[in-house]
């Protein structure tokens, strides 16, 4: 490998990146952060956890080689959060399977649905400092993730900072 060429980054290791951001910003939200949003005409963060889980159903389904886009409607937190992890691990345990079964390049999950999720746990986080509920920053450089660890539990070795 010369100098300009990257090696690609697995999949998996991607979701269980998504995995680690998500549980830290979904963890322990204040009772009435599920209807907080920035704006009137923006989401609200149920809305916005429950657009992450569709894209994670979404992303499985690209994998399976099917196209349909579901678009669910919110109804409880917590129910959204599992339906999120859920959607997580029905993904790396497709991704798991390998190579030549997946319909749809690698490349285009990362850049579509997983690409997506991760912007949107950035937006989760900034409205959690918004209601006064801001996680504490993290060098996710140095953080613990590990294939197939996609649930709402992560490690709690972390290097956080304020």
């Amino acid at each position: 490998m010369d100098s300009t060429e990257i090696p690609s980054i697995p999949l998996r290791h991607v979701i269980a990146t998504l995995a680690y951001r998500a549980a830290k910003t979904l963890r322990s939200v204040p009772k009435d952060f599920a209807h907080f949003q920035a704006a009137p005409m923006t989401r609200t963060a149920i809305e916005i956890v429950a657009h992450m889980a569709d894209l994670i159903e979404w992303a499985t389904r690209k994998a399976d080689g099917e196209t349909d886009w579901h678009d669910a409607r919110p109804e409880d937190w917590n129910q959204e959060v599992d339906r999120f992890f859920a959607a997580m691990k029905l993904l790396d345990e497709r991704l798991a399977t390998g190579g030549s079964s997946i319909a749809c390049s690698p490349e285009r999950l990362f850049q579509g649905p997983l690409a997506d999720a991760l912007t949107h746990v950035g937006q989760l986080a900034t409205l959690r400092r918004m209601a006064g509920s801001g996680i504490r920053g993290e060098s996710y450089f140095r953080a613990e993730i590990t294939l197939g660890r996609v649930g709402m539990n992560q490690s709690s070795s972390n290097w956080e900072f304020d």
